[in-house]
């Protein structure tokens, strides 16, 4: 049996571990993820290799045809997620990871208007080994890590390594730092968010408006 190419082999790998770090987030309860939910997202982390239809491709394959090739970013997070709930390792601090949200949803309403041919400037350019773009990079991972936040410098790291070694069929370096995936759950953070804190800012005026009963 023939190994398929690297970068397709890393594709599925990334699109099977996002699925799992999603069924074990779907599968926790107050107390963490039971035994039996750890050896059903491991059955279903082996058995989404399996051969299936006409062309005997793995049923990973087919989810690859929906979801397309998914960033070096998200696959990281499902893997910090997955390692969380599996062996109990601690999560990432909320600051961590309202910034990240942050500067992900930031980006992305940057990239893909752009990118859609909502400009006369296509940002989707500057991936290709724009050094402007590596030193925005390199002076945003700078910032956090002098804040003392260390998540974003380190996955900008990863997804750079990926993208000198060629492990994604993409010559992007957009594609292996995020994709719309992640950058539809960004925004969904980022709105849930600054609701709860719109929320938490006006309770207090509006406790502090009811009648006090006799």
């Amino acid at each position: 049996m023939l190994l398929p190419p690297l970068t397709d082999l890393v594709a599925l790998l990334g699109i099977d571990m996002v699925l799992c770090a999603a069924g074990l987030r779907l599968l926790a309860g107050q107390h963490g993820v039971t035994r039996w939910a750890k050896w059903a997202v491991i059955a279903c982390f082996v058995l989404l290799w399996l051969p299936a239809g006409a062309a005997h491709l793995p049923l990973l394959a087919y989810v690859r045809g929906i979801s397309s090739d998914l960033s070096m970013t998200l696959v990281a997070l499902a893997c910090l997620g997955s390692c969380q709930r599996l062996f109990g390792m601690p999560a990432v601090v909320r600051r961590e990871r309202m910034a990240l949200n942050a500067v992900v949803a930031v980006a992305a309403a940057f990239l893909y208007p752009l990118a859609l041919g909502w400009g006369n400037w296509d940002a989707y350019r500057l991936g290709w080994g724009s050094f402007g773009m590596l030193g925005a990079l390199l002076a945003l991972s700078l910032l956090f890590w002098i804040k003392g936040l260390r998540l974003l410098p380190v996955l900008v790291g990863l997804g750079l390594l990926a993208w000198v070694a060629g492990l994604m069929e993409s010559t992007n370096l957009w594609d292996y730092l995020m994709d719309p995936w992640l950058a539809i759950a960004a925004m969904i953070h980022c709105v849930k968010a600054g609701v709860q804190g719109l929320r938490y800012r006006y309770k207090p005026l509006a406790s502090a408006s009811r009648p006090v009963p006799p």
